[in-house]
This record gives C-alpha cells, structure tokens and sequence, in this order.
C-alpha cells in the first residue's frame, strides 16, 4: 500500500470509523460528565472509569484523569479539552512502540513466525501480510503449520494463490515441526526473501499445545540458528483484557518480538492496546480494522490516539 496521501486519507477515515465504538464509548460518557457540573475529584474518578472500561489500563486511566485536572479544577471544562488530553497521554504510551516490521535483506528467507491463539486472525493476517511484502517486490513463501485444522491449510492456499506466493503444506494432522524445517529449507534453496509460517491457534494455557510451538521454533533453529527472525503475535482486540495473559504465555514460549492487533472495529475495547503497549513495551508493527486486504496497515501511534479519544 503506497503512501500517498489518499491512501493515508482513506486509511485514517478506516480506522477513524473502525475505532468508532471505542471513541463513542469514551466520547458520549466523557459529554455527559462534563456538560453537568465543574471539574472537581468525583468528577476526574468518573473519567477514569470511562477509560478503565474501554481497557486503556488502570495506570494510564489514571495518569489520563491527573492530566485532566491540571490548572483545571472548579472550572468548567469541554468534551473537546478532555478527548485533546485522552489522546495526547495515549500518544506518549504508544509512540515509543510504534514500530515498523522492518525485514533484514541480509537474512534469507527472513523468517517470521505468526503465533496466535485460535480465532485471532493469524492466517488472514499471514495473507495480508504476503500481499504487502510482495507488492514490495520481494520473493514470499508461506508455509501452513496449522496443521490441525484443514480449514487454515486451505486458506492459506487461497492467499498463496492470490499474491503468487508458493505455498508449504502437508496432509492435515502431519507434523507441525517438520513442516516448518521443510519449508526454511526449501525457502532458502528458492532463495526467497520472506518465509511467513502459520502456526496451529494455541489457547495459552493448554501445556501439551505450547510444548509444540516450543518444538517449532527449536526445529527452524536446526535450520537457521538466528530463525525465527520475528515472532508476531496475532491478537483479536474483542478479547479484551484477555490479552495481557495472551502476551504473556506466548513471550514465555515463542519469544515474541513484536504485536499484530486485529479487530479493532469489532469493539469498544480499543484501548486495550494502551494497556499491553503500557505493559509489555514490545512493538506494534500492524493493526487491522476490517477483513479487506488493506485493512491492515502499519501501526502510527498519533492516527490511533487521536482515532480512540475521537478526534477528528
């Protein structure tokens, strides 16, 4: 996707709108505190709850609502005022890992691995993913390790057809392990530029499912010793707080190096990706805002904190 400002225009009004029941969340409460009365504490405590519902965390609900009493108190204050402040103390948590997915030419194939729990969204956003790199001009493979659900094999075989991407796969319920070990082999003797793996959805508390991924990675470094190149964790925004647990088993097991934040239109919970980024400091390198092929686009932290406290 180039650029261009069009393309960042109709981005913006994608995410603006695929934000909406995020900002309206906090917008409409936020309205009908401040039209009632002046700024006072019960007031501020009642703007934390509004962000403490739409999951931006406790920590920054709190450092929101002290940012809005300053120089504020027993004045009477705007919507408007309180969604500035909403989106300028968003802004300082998410900048710092707002981060692309930068793809090392030097390693080939570079090998990123798409881990995820069942329903987050990992093969379409494998797809989109091929899409962008090749439109990039580079050389994609895909290799489906999802091996246990037939279903992800064949959409990975869709993408693979419709980006030209050359697609690994193995008869549903073979050897998640070896697959991946065949297809960086095959990747580097094709000498492509980018190997993107699918890995089976994992809930983050079933041991047996995460020892596999544990044998996954182990397996690509038999091929490559500096593989997985990227860990991306694939995490559907509906989940909520859920997340935070999601992170935290997949860092242990995968060693995530970086965040794909799916979903965002389908709730009012957007902020939760204020709480992880607060939390975890990892990277943000894509969010999705709907099922087409560009709706997923590098993360910005100002489009976002401006998206979420609903400014224009």
């Amino acid at each position: 996707m180039s650029d261009s400002p069009q393309t960042k225009q109709s981005w913006w009004r994608r995410l603006s709108s695929g934000l909406k029941r995020t900002s309206s969340s906090i917008g409409t409460a936020v309205a009908d505190l401040v039209t009632k009365r002046k700024l006072d504490r019960a007031m501020l405590d009642d703007i934390e709850d509004v962000l403490l519902r739409a999951d931006l965390g406790s920590d920054v609900a709190a450092r929101i609502a002290a940012a809005v009493g300053q120089g504020r108190y027993d004045k009477a204050v705007s919507a408007d005022e309180v969604k500035a402040v909403v989106a300028a103390e968003v802004e300082k948590v998410l900048a710092p890992v707002a981060m692309p997915l930068v793809i090392d030419a030097s390693k080939k194939p570079f090998v990123i691995l798409v881990v995820g729990v069942n329903g987050s969204g990992k093969t379409t956003t494998i797809g989109k993913l091929a899409s962008r790199f090749a439109s990039e001009g580079r050389a994609v493979m895909l290799a489906a390790g999802d091996t246990f659900r037939a279903a992800a094999i064949e959409q990975l075989k869709i993408w693979g057809e419709r980006t030209g991407a050359p697609v690994v796969a193995r008869a549903h319920g073979s050897d998640s392990a070896s697959l991946a070990f065949d297809a960086l082999t095959e990747a580097a003797t094709q000498k492509k530029d980018v190997l993107l793996i699918d890995t089976a959805g994992r809930l983050q508390n079933k041991a047996e499912l995460m020892n596999e991924l544990e044998k996954v990675v182990r397996v690509i470094k038999k091929v490559d010793a500096n593989a997985p190149h990227a860990v991306l964790l694939v995490l559907d925004a509906t989940v909520g707080q859920n997340a935070l647990s999601q992170v935290e088993a997949f860092l242990k097991t995968a060693g995530v190096t970086g965040l794909v934040m799916t979903k965002l239109d389908g709730t009012a919970r957007g902020g939760i990706l204020v709480a992880l980024a607060e939390k975890f400091r990892l990277p943000v390198h894509f969010i999705g805002v709907g099922e087409g092929i560009d709706d997923l686009a590098p993360f910005t932290a100002t489009d976002f904190a401006k998206a979420v406290a609903g400014l224009e």
